[in-house]
């Protein structure tokens, strides 16, 4: 929505891997090992990005001069709210019954997670955290139009 509102190109690494490999998601996480996934995740990252085009790029976090890197933020119980699950064909469904069974276990991930990552946007110097604040997405897209400016530049 973002992409579409500043008359940008969109491209979501998942995507793209599926689209470059000819396989779901599902099938790349379980081929070769954490290194060469993210060697492969990089080669097309920086295809992407020589393009030289303005876009919204949904990625990993990395460290690019001339990006704005915004850090989109929420607390674990919104995004456990939002958690669908994906079949072996990358097919989305929700399946509350055992999403509720195994909430303790779902929100503990989020936690590592939100540590995790928040771990490296610290480390890459990402400055822009954008609270979410449980709101639906076309909200939190003009709030970040509006935040930064966006259809000004």
């Amino acid at each position: 929505m973002l992409a579409e509102k500043l008359n940008f190109s969109f491209y979501d690494l998942d995507e793209e891997i599926k689209k470059y490999y000819g396989i779901t998601l599902e099938k790349f996480v379980h081929t070769g090992n954490l290194r060469w996934r993210d060697q492969k995740r990089g080669q097309i990252i920086n295809k992407i990005l020589k393009l030289d085009e303005n876009m919204v790029f949904v990625i990993t976090p990395i460290s690019a001069d001339d990006i704005l890197l915004i850090e989109l933020c929420d607390s674990p119980e919104n995004i456990f709210s939002r958690l669908v699950f994906s079949d072996e064909e990358d097919n989305l469904y929700i399946d509350l019954q055992y999403k509720n069974e195994h909430k303790e276990y779902y929100m503990n991930e989020i936690r590592e997670d939100i540590h995790w990552y928040g771990q490296i946007f610290d480390k890459i110097g990402v400055k822009n955290k954008f609270a979410m604040n449980n709101d639906k997405p076309e909200k939190v897209v003009s709030r970040l139009i509006k935040e930064y400016g966006l259809l000004s530049q």
